[in-house]
């Protein structure tokens, strides 16, 4: 198998992966399908992060990308779409990112936790609760601001249905990556809001839009068992070179043994400094199943600490 393969290490219920999903759909592209369990222990995925287990992970060799910014922009680096869909202002999407993925992503999981409290497993709910809403986290604190949040996805969702026209996507004439940002959540939401059909007829040019998004579809997808995708890893080396971006205002060099932590909630990921640039860094670590990974993180929302 070429170790250049995209893997994806996913579940097919996960909203955030539903994001990368069509932007494989977007790019036509064929890859390979890891199954992992939704709760933990995810031992074989944790064995190439680190510990890293959010969902997704994706694996090109020996090279691990973790959170979907870096899983994206990595898509985008190597597959750029022939007809840019920003004329030029492709840095507006990153920027896009952090209010589909910050505010309006907490108020979207707000609604669906609380409209699906009755069914959710009990274990599910008390792994992704501290993730989504913090360590303080309770049911009864979230429900508490259920009326409030179903309000701001519904000012929210209306901004993005007169961005669609009557015919457009996000940036134009033509899907891309802002389409994928805010699709997931529309995904989300249509299936876990009892009322989520009649709640979204509201907004015409978005359900004409999710449609249109939905028939992409998610390129061509085959399964991979999770045992052969950890001998790719350990049956090749990581294709990124050494690289340190000077006006990154941190003082760590390469070699520097670091560890890299979410802001939010989240273990940390321990190992040698190998790339610090504005968007990302990139740490070696070894694992005797895997042998040595680079493991690939966003600068974004993550710090970098002395190990």
């Amino acid at each position: 198998m070429s170790t250049d393969q995209i893997i994806l290490h996913h579940y097919p219920q996960s909203p955030v992966t539903e994001k990368v999903r069509v932007v494989l759909g977007m790019k036509g592209l064929t890859w390979k399908s890891v199954l992992i369990p939704r709760l933990p222990p995810k031992p074989n995925l944790t064995r190439l992060t680190g510990g890293y287990r959010l969902t997704p992970v994706m694996q090109i060799g020996a090279d691990i990308y973790c959170d979907t910014m870096c899983i994206i922009r990595e898509l985008e680096r190597r597959f750029p779409p022939a007809d840019p869909q920003t004329g030029g202002q492709e840095n507006l999407i990153w920027g896009l990112a952090q209010w589909t993925d910050g505010p309006l992503f907490q108020n979207v999981v707000t609604v669906g936790i609380v409209e699906m409290s009755t069914t959710i497993p009990a274990e599910f709910l008390a792994d992704r609760g501290p993730l989504y809403f913090g360590p303080d986290f309770t049911l009864d604190g979230i429900k508490a601001k259920y009326d409030e949040c179903l309000s701001n996805v519904h000012t929210q969702f209306s901004w993005v249905d007169e961005r669609l026209g009557d015919g457009g996507f996000m940036l134009g004439d033509k899907p891309g990556i802002s389409d994928a940002l805010i699709y997931y959540l529309v995904w989300f939401l249509r299936d876990r809001m009892a009322e989520g059909e009649a709640f979204l007829a509201q907004f015409k040019n978005i359900v004409r839009w999710e449609q249109q998004i939905k028939d992409i579809g998610h390129g061509v997808q085959q399964e991979l068992s999770d045992l052969v995708a950890l001998e790719i890893a350990k049956g090749t080396t990581t294709q990124t070179p050494e690289q340190r971006d000077t006006s990154v205002p941190l003082d760590f060099a390469i070699g520097d043994h670091v560890t890299v932590e979410p802001n939010a909630v989240g273990p940390k990921v321990a190992g040698k400094l190998h790339r610090l640039t504005v968007n990302e860094v990139a740490i070696l670590r070894e694992d005797e199943q895997v042998g040595e990974v680079c493991v690939h993180l966003p600068r974004m929302g993550y710090r970098i600490e002395p190990a």
